[in-house]
């Protein structure tokens, strides 16, 4: 199977996830039977894990429908030298956070020309299987190409681990001899100057409430100016309030406040997230932490040193490396996790 065959059963897979997000009517007997299967999994994705909601898994179905453009692949893959078949078998631990969060690595395999071996998060194993089955029909050569376990992982060469900082050094250990890239805990920042309009800063909400904040590409802190008043930034993302109208967001937010009150913490609140000082990067849910700055420049420097621990910085324009407010959630084909080039390192195995 070349890589021509393989870019396009990826995009017709892209064309059918967005028939199926518009309601309309399948192309084929197998199309149809996929709609039937991905409505009742996303239902069932629901059931088994409270914090996804179907506006979420339909969100990051809809972030994917148009990332697997026939364009948008090919002028991905023009920058590498994509060989025909490999008989690599490389191994993918899945995280669970959000929804299909290891679709990305999943295609850089097989894209690359290699074998997956995919060993998913009981917290997100719903939906890629039924994706995965009908890209076997769609392309037939994939069958062989694909396996799920749920056991230990066995016959791989190499690996694409993410997890926790604690499960990263016993992935680590595990798989030192192996290939592999192995990913810890992340977390992406926004600055702000004091000078961004409400419209300017509502899609800010988007980076912090998407997912519930659950997301490595989730703004967890944010950096302010020196005794800027922060009512602005919670008149712009008030839109965002009926987030609170979820039960298990409604506790942690619960919790934290009544954690951070008893301890008393100086906090600011809305209603539906707290605001609390602090120089740590990963808040809980429902907190967002903030830090005040005196000199751009010098947080810029600062935040350079800490790049091992942010997965994006969002700003409104202030650095071309740095993501606008509100496009967090929509990463492109390039944007690799921690900055590692999965397809270059499948490439090279």
């Amino acid at each position: 199977m070349n890589v021509e065959a393989r870019i396009k059963s990826f995009y017709l897979l892209g064309n059918s996830l967005k028939r199926f997000l518009k309601h309309e009517k399948a192309s084929s007997t197998s199309e149809e039977n996929f709609f039937n299967l991905l409505n009742e999994k996303v239902d069932n994705a629901i059931h088994y894990n409270g914090w996804f909601t179907k506006k979420n898994i339909l969100f990051s179905l809809q972030q994917w429908s148009e990332a697997l453009e026939k364009e948008k692949l090919e002028d991905w893959l023009s920058h590498y030298e994509i060989p025909k078949d490999k008989n690599f078998t490389v191994a993918i631990i899945m995280a669970g956070n959000i929804p299909l969060v290891g679709f990305h690595d999943f295609l850089c395999v097989l894209l690359s020309g290699n074998k997956v071996l995919i060993k998913q998060s009981s917290n997100d194993d719903q939906i890629l299987p039924v994706i995965t089955q009908f890209l076997e029909e769609l392309e037939p050569a994939f069958k062989e190409r694909i396996s799920f376990t749920k056991d230990r992982l066995e016959n791989f060469d190499a690996v694409i681990a993410t997890g926790s900082n604690n499960t990263a050094r016993y992935f680590e250990y595990y798989f030192s001899k192996k290939p592999h890239i192995i990913r810890k805990n992340r977390n992406s920042v926004a600055i702000l100057t004091g000078n961004e309009s409400k419209e300017e800063l509502a899609p800010l909400g988007e980076d912090i409430f998407r997912y519930y904040g659950l997301g490595c590409r989730n703004v967890s802190k944010m950096y302010v100016p020196k005794e800027q008043k922060l009512d602005y930034f919670f008149e712009a993302v008030y839109d965002w309030h009926p987030i609170i109208d979820s039960n298990k967001y409604a506790n942690n937010y619960d919790y934290n406040k009544a954690v951070y009150l008893m301890s008393e913490f100086k906090i600011l609140d809305n209603g539906f997230l707290i605001l609390k000082k602090d120089e740590s990067f990963s808040s809980p849910i429902a907190s967002l932490f903030y830090e005040e700055y005196d000199d751009l420049e010098a947080l810029k420097l600062k935040l350079e040193k800490e790049q091992e621990n942010i997965q994006c910085i969002v700003s409104n324009g202030l650095d071309p490396q740095h993501i606008p407010f509100g496009k967090t959630q929509q990463p492109s084909l390039t944007d690799y996790a921690d900055q590692v080039d999965t397809m270059k390192f499948l490439i090279d195995l």
